[in-house]
């Protein structure tokens, strides 16, 4: 069974930092590119950052996380991470991560986390 558990959201005021994780398992982690997504309340989905498979080489953020968010990943420990710096009220959403086999940008990913909850206050 194919795992993906979400740790580090909390609250946190405007301006502070949060470092979430994302742990996989029953999967071989280094041949997936690894995402992250969010969803704020009667928001649909929305992509936040990917990091490609093995090394990680090559990332990519939307425009709104930007210089602001990193995302990286630990092979050794089956693990990706997103470091949200300078976070905005507007960064509130339930955070997503999730595996694909394919591209990191990929139109459906293969495996998706319960999420984590981030909330910023103002």
């Amino acid at each position: 069974q194919v795992q993906l558990v979400e740790s580090g959201g909390g609250l946190v005021q405007a301006g502070g930092s949060l470092r979430l994780s994302c742990a996989a398992s029953g999967l071989t982690f280094s041949s997936y590119a690894m995402g992250w997504f969010r969803q704020a309340p009667g928001k649909g989905r929305e992509f936040v950052a990917a990091i490609s498979r093995s090394g990680g080489g090559t990332t990519y953020y939307a425009d709104s996380v930007k210089d602001r968010f990193t995302i990286s990943r630990d092979n050794a420990k089956n693990t990706v991470y997103l470091q949200m710096n300078s976070l905005k009220p507007e960064d509130t959403a339930v955070y997503r991560c999730a595996a694909t086999y394919g591209s990191l940008l990929a139109k459906d990913y293969d495996y998706w986390g319960q999420g984590t909850q981030v909330t910023v206050s103002s």
